[in-house]
């Protein structure tokens, strides 16, 4: 693999991404489940700031959805009233609120798109109590209706313009909970080697598997001995191959997600949904173009068939109660799961 492909084509870490593809959902047909596309997604997507031992990402938030970015990984900690964003215990210069107002900002002008955006506490170990009600009032007052927060997997007519929430919560369900999905996320790496052996195992896993299921490929991770920039170089370049094999096929890979993406890269996991998806990737302005923990019971997509340009609910998977704001059930959450009205449907 000579140098270009190996560097612009499957990892970038300067500041613009080499392509742009901002509407690359558009096209794809509104009755597919989110659950059979192929979705490029970035690691600690707000994580620019650290040094190298931290460093995830070179790419600002609206350069990685223009450049076709659909599913975000922020970390968040309570400080003072306020979800900050936070990669261990450094600030990333950012909040949830800021995320999800330029997230739905970037939506409003292409209303043909959704973003998956896993909001998870950071250092939960450090947990300070009110997380899980201050993230349930972040997403009322800033989601004026923009968010999916039901436990179903949606079809993409139904979250056009919208944000899918993805969590991780004890004590209340305010999205699709995030640890019934199929994951592979050894984020701890020893040996480079086998962290993309796992990782190209389950990107095969989602190509063959069962098209209900949302598979999330962790492509990224951190060691004792590598940093995020080192293992995106190795597996980046093995993870931009492995698809290209397939290129020119309608494959779902699931959502594959990345630190320090390339542009290549990206096109390969967008253009894998369908012929229909080809070629919408164009060079950005004034840059070259690129060359050509667990796992769980995986919620089921809402069926196929016509949608309604009026977004209609899909099928409950199970009962569900709204969680009064402020308040927190004595129960697990898993034992009696609860969805947050925010969506409008």
């Amino acid at each position: 693999m000579d140098a270009w492909c190996r560097h612009s084509a499957a990892f970038d870490c300067t500041p613009q991404p080499a392509a742009c593809c901002p509407d690359w959902m558009a096209g794809l047909p509104d009755a597919l489940p989110l659950s059979r596309l192929s979705i490029p997604g970035t690691h600690d997507s707000l994580s620019l700031f650290g040094g190298r031992r931290l460093r995830c990402q070179s790419w600002g938030l609206e350069a990685q959805l223009a450049a076709g970015v659909r599913f975000l990984d922020v970390r968040c900690k309570l400080e003072r009233g306020e979800l900050r964003v936070y990669h261990l215990c450094t600030f990333q210069r950012a909040s949830l609120r800021g995320v999800l107002r330029r997230t739905l900002r970037f939506l409003r002008a292409h209303p043909g798109e959704a973003v998956l955006m896993r909001i998870k506490e950071e250092l939960p170990f450090f947990s300070r109590p009110g997380f899980a009600a201050r993230l349930q009032r972040c997403l009322l007052e800033e989601g004026r209706g923009r968010l999916w927060c039901r436990e179903e997997v949606p079809t993409l007519g139904q979250v056009r313009g919208k944000i899918v929430v993805l969590e991780a919560l004890e004590q209340a369900v305010l999205g699709i909970p995030y640890e019934q999905l199929s994951i592979s996320d050894a984020w701890n790496v020893l040996s480079l080697e086998r962290k993309w052996a796992r990782a190209r195992r389950h990107l095969e896993a989602a190509a063959s598997g069962d098209p209900t299921k949302m598979h999330l490929t962790f492509c990224s991770g951190n060691g004792l001995f590598t940093c995020p920039e080192e293992v995106a170089r190795f597996v980046n370049p093995r993870c931009y191959r492995h698809l290209r094999r397939r290129s020119g096929q309608a494959v779902r890979w699931g959502v594959v997600i990345m630190d320090f993406p390339g542009a290549g890269l990206l096109r390969l996991i967008v253009e894998s949904n369908a012929p229909w998806a080809s070629g919408c990737i164009a060079a950005a302005p004034s840059t070259p173009a690129a060359p050509r923990r667990r796992r769980g019971r995986a919620l089921r997509a809402a069926p196929l068939g016509p949608v309604s340009p009026v977004p209609l609910p899909a099928p409950r998977i199970r009962r569900t109660t709204s969680v009064p704001l402020g308040k927190k059930s004595g129960r697990s959450s898993r034992a009696a799961p609860r969805s947050l009205r925010v969506t409008a449907v």
